[in-house]
């Protein structure tokens, strides 16, 4: 199976916040963001591996800024790295005031996603070939986050985890 480059599963998605999306305060609806992130994930996956991905677990979210109603969205998602049948896709969220042609962080996350057979199964993903400092970097730290994962999802006893003990010791 040919590796891929992070950039072949760069997708950026972009909606604008309309009312139905905010809560009391005119704020873009936590729940309707990830939302959107789990679509823009899910389609970065799918680029990466060409096949069904399903997600798995998401790491944790902080909302940094909110987004305001009439603002718009951008969230950029591209898979770091690859493991047997999943892989992690990071992606960045940024919120942007077009009348006064402004653009802010909102928050960024981690998801894991699983790609299927035809049967429903998991199977084998390409592998993923980084090329920037930031790719590396994002590559790097990966398994450590997926042993912090596995071992709170109950899938791994802390003292398996040797990438993570490495950062202790």
């Amino acid at each position: 199976m040919d590796s891929k480059k992070a950039t072949e599963s760069l997708i950026v998605m972009t909606e604008l916040v309309l009312p139905n999306d905010t809560n009391t305060f005119g704020n873009l609806m936590g729940g309707r963001l990830m939302y959107w992130m789990d679509i823009a994930a899910a389609l970065a996956g799918t680029k990466h591996c060409s096949a069904p991905v399903v997600t798995a677990s998401v790491d944790n979210i902080s909302f940094t800024n909110p987004i305001r109603l009439g603002n718009v969205v951008h969230i950029e998602a591209k898979v770091t790295r690859t493991f047997n049948t999943s892989m992690e896709i990071h992606l960045d969220v940024w919120g942007e005031d077009v009348i006064q042609q402004y653009r802010y962080k909102s928050n960024e996350a981690y998801y894991t996603f699983v790609a299927l057979d035809p049967n429903n199964k998991p199977r084998l993903v390409p592998k993923l070939e980084p090329e920037t400092e930031e790719e590396l970097r994002l590559f790097e730290s990966a398994l450590r986050r997926r042993q912090l994962r596995l071992i709170l999802g109950g899938k791994m006893k802390a003292g398996d985890a040797k990438e993570l003990k490495a950062l202790f010791i």
